[in-house]
């Protein structure tokens, strides 16, 4: 199974040719790469699948997703592992 997920970029800048975000997801950063994207802008949100993102979204689209995520996480830890 894949799984993009989405978080906010807030700092764009060029690494080895490449344009490169360092991009937010509540509170932990990481690195993606905005090939994909070339027209994002620092504050948008994006969809970041192995560190590539591969689409833009609005904020709210992307706080929907958010909370869906945490609500597979939280029935995972509730009936353990492997059950959703």
């Amino acid at each position: 199974m894949c799984l993009g997920v989405p978080g906010k970029i807030v700092e764009i800048y060029e690494k080895n040719g490449l344009k490169m975000a360092k991009v937010d997801f509540g509170g932990i950063f990481r690195e993606a790469c905005l090939d994909y994207v070339p027209q994002a802008q620092v504050g948008e949100y994006c969809v970041i699948h192995v560190g590539f993102a591969i689409s833009l979204l609005s904020e709210a689209e992307a706080k929907e997703t958010l909370d869906l995520l945490r609500q597979i996480s939280n029935v995972e830890e509730e009936l353990g592992p492997g059950t959703t």
